[in-house]
């Protein structure tokens, strides 16, 4: 048996990101928070003003016997836009900055060698702009934003938003999904 890790990553709209990531294979916990900024346990409201310097993200824990941290970060390129400064869609500002923050200095050497290669392919036609920075006053969102996507799939943000990453990810990741 291996020995579990975390990655936190920051694409855009929490719920949009964890609403993906329930659905991998080897996650095994996926909890919706507020990580690198400068205030302790910033609520909602806080973070959506933009004055904390948080970023919405989901923190991750996973298998690395059942789905590499490679395998997750493809995943987290084709479900949001890495080329957009603090925003993803209409969501604007620096919580929806495309971040991945890392617990060991192994998994930024992975992130950042897979952010060269792509940068290098001109994978997106347009600069990257995800920072890559080691995970620091990380809290979890309030209990309301756990599971939102599974507990409100009707919800407009979510049937317009959500549901389509959702289904990408369905349809590029297929035998990444959970049975």
């Amino acid at each position: 048996m291996s020995d579990l890790q975390t990655i936190t990553l920051g694409g855009g709209c929490f719920w949009c990101t964890e609403a993906v990531f329930v659905k991998v294979r080897g996650v095994t916990d996926v909890e919706s928070g507020y990580c690198n900024g400068h205030v302790a346990k910033p609520s909602y409201e806080q973070v959506c003003s933009g004055d904390t310097g948080h970023n919405e993200v989901v923190k991750l824990v996973f298998d690395p016997a059942q789905i590499n941290l490679r395998e997750i970060l493809e995943i987290f390129f084709v479900i949001h836009d890495p080329t957009t400064l603090n925003r993803q869609g209409n969501d604007a500002g620096t919580q929806y900055r495309s971040g991945i923050y890392v617990s060991t200095p192994e998994q930024g050497e992975i992130a950042n060698n897979m952010l060269a290669e792509m940068t290098q392919a001109k994978v997106f036609g347009r600069p990257i702009v995800t920072e890559v920075l080691p995970l620091s006053n990380y809290s979890p969102a309030e209990d309301y934003h756990q599971d939102f996507f599974e507990r409100n799939p009707f919800q407009g943000y979510c049937m317009a938003v959500a549901a389509p990453k959702v289904e990408k990810f369905r349809k590029t990741f297929a035998r990444l999904v959970k049975n």
